[in-house]
């Protein structure tokens, strides 16, 4: 006989587990693990601006998968600065997490840089 010793994931069901980056730039993406809503799945996001390459990462609605969005600045504006295509998995951290899990000093400080030198460049 096999007992249920925890009754509250037969009702509710297990959350899908997924990594996130809220912004990367090239090959930099500081990540950590995150629990989707039970309608999301994992996401990649890959943006290119330039000579600049944007990624993303994290937990996203099903119906806005495998789509291309223009990312306008500001936001109010018709300007694109760039385009970010969000491609999903639905299976635990399917959406890898390559290189810096977690966040040292010197590549939050890299990403602080990055993001400044971007954000010049993009105005």
């Amino acid at each position: 006989m096999i007992l249920n010793t925890q009754p509250e994931l037969q009702w509710k069901g297990q959350a899908l587990q997924c990594y996130k980056c809220d912004l990367g730039f090239w090959s930099l993406c500081i990540t950590s693990n995150t629990t989707c809503e039970t309608d999301e799945h994992c996401f990649n996001g890959v943006g290119v601006s330039g000579l600049l390459k944007i990624k993303m990462k994290g937990c996203l609605k099903a119906s806005q998968c495998n789509k291309t969005e223009d990312i306008n600045f500001p936001k109010t504006s018709n300007t694109t600065i760039y385009s970010m295509t969000k491609t999903c998995c639905n299976t635990d951290l399917c959406n890898v997490a390559p290189g810096l899990p977690g966040a040292s000093g010197l590549s939050l400080a890299a990403v602080t840089i990055s993001s400044l030198l971007a954000a010049n460049f993009m105005i």
